[in-house]
């Protein structure tokens, strides 16, 4: 496919569409051909928002198949392996994570042992609103509700490891920002054995070298522990509560309560749940001196410095305070963030050390993190910031194509060509000011 797309939005339409069909393998859609061949739950949860505007049957089909490999105590995990797929066709593959191992994973299945942000309740409610049967819709709210449920219940019980309200990541890849600047001081801190953990594999993107060796003995750590959330709470040394993940949970919290709703069931440990999260984001992750959120490194109980686009994930809540709203905004469009980007928004403080404009996480522009920060903008009535992050992201794949990321200066596309889920959220961006009652 040609990398630039011209013409009007409904030649854009056809395209994301095309990239859909393509990665399509029968049962799930591919993060990236070739690249990415396996099933990654944060990729699904916005895949299927696109197919709900495009094939609401794959949409629904989407989630199901990821659900799969939801463990039985409700940990969904972060892949799902193809294991039709060479052995090594992905690092890590199901060598390092043994789920096959563990009691509580499905039989059959092979999956990783990380979860990632839990956006999935809101992406089904998202393809009720697009469904045209409705009927049938309700049917599929109704499987997957008790998965979502589980989900949750999971989260609540194994990852509130501060007793706070807020859960917990015990690993970078579970934050869906992989190598963001956000973990260098947690991740410095770890001593690592002498013997390298990670195999000698070099792997296809970043992160790579001494950080991917941390990454893999955080992985094993976790797994000669049996994945057992009292170690999590007790002894592994990588424990933070982040904003953007704990603004998915509250988004889907409150996203459970509707759907409970349309099913006649109780929303209100829903709405308690997405409560208790509102509340421990102001009181914990809240940095009145920077007028931002922060991460929480549990580990030392300090916030951590490095401000990047997670900081803005707490837009996704509809009850976040107006001054605190102000202060997001005015951050977002200054010159650290979409002020100085001719293509935001950069995942990371531009004026930060740490910044890289080509180093995946650390300052690329991302079509989701775009469509989070636009989500969150309607829920706050932001007509501005919303136009913004749309037209943004319409230029972005109008030059580049649907890349992996992008370069926030000269729209340079990087990364995996034919990225689903960045087609995926132009169709749902493209769907909703077609149907402004579904954005």
């Amino acid at each position: 496919m040609s990398s630039r797309l011209t013409g009007d939005e409904t030649a854009l339409w056809q395209a994301a569409a095309r990239v859909l069909d393509a990665n399509w393998t029968g049962t799930a859609t591919a993060a990236s051909p070739g690249l990415y061949p396996h099933q990654w739950s944060w990729d699904s949860a916005f895949v299927s928002m696109g197919l709900a505007r495009h094939r609401p049957d794959r949409a629904e089909a989407e989630l199901l198949c990821l659900f799969r490999g939801q463990w039985a105590d409700g940990m969904l995990p972060h892949i799902v392996f193809n294991t039709s797929l060479a052995r090594h066709a992905f690092f890590p593959g199901p060598e390092l994570w043994r789920s096959d191992r563990q009691p509580a994973a499905p039989r059959g299945v092979h999956t990783s042992g990380l979860t990632q942000p839990p956006l999935h309740a809101l992406a089904a409610l998202r393809l009720h609103e697009c469904a045209p049967d409705t009927d049938g819709s309700r049917a599929f709210l109704a499987r997957l509700y008790p998965m979502l449920v589980a989900q949750h219940r999971y989260l609540a019980r194994a990852r509130d490891l501060a007793s706070s309200g807020l859960i917990a990541i015990c690993h970078p890849w579970e934050s869906g920002l992989d190598n963001s600047p956000a973990w260098d001081r947690p991740l410095g801190a770890l001593q690592l054995p002498p013997t390298a953990y990670a195999p000698g594999h070099v792997p296809r993107t970043l992160p790579t070298g001494e950080d991917y060796d941390r990454y893999v003995w955080l992985v094993t750590l976790m797994r000669e522990a049996g994945y057992a959330p009292e170690y999590l709470r007790d002894a592994h040394p990588f424990a933070v509560e982040d904003p953007l993940v704990n603004a998915t949970y509250l988004a889907s919290a409150h996203a459970l309560a509707e759907i409970a709703e349309i099913l006649h069931e109780d929303p209100a440990p829903h709405r308690e749940a997405a409560d208790r999260v509102h509340h421990a984001l102001l009181d914990r992750l809240w940095d009145r001196d920077t007028g931002c959120f922060r991460a929480r490194d549990l580990r030392d109980d300090r916030l951590l410095p490095v401000v990047t686009a997670a900081s803005f994930g707490p837009l996704l809540d509809p009850r976040l305070p107006a001054p605190i709203v102000r202060n997001l905004v005015d951050l977002l469009l200054s010159a650290r963030f979409a002020g100085a980007a001719g293509y935001p928004v950069p995942t990371c403080d531009i004026q930060a050390p740490a910044f890289d404009r080509g180093g995946y996480w650390r300052g690329p522009t991302w079509i989701s993190t775009n469509w989070l920060l636009w989500y969150g903008s309607l829920a706050h009535d932001l007509p501005v910031v919303a136009d913004l992050l749309y037209g943004s992201t319409m230029r972005l794949v109008r030059q580049s194509g649907f890349r992996e990321f992008f370069d926030p200066f000269d729209g340079t596309g990087r990364g995996g060509h034919d990225h689903s889920w960045s087609a995926a959220l132009v169709l749902d961006l493209l769907g909703a000011r077609r149907a402004p009652q579904a954005a």
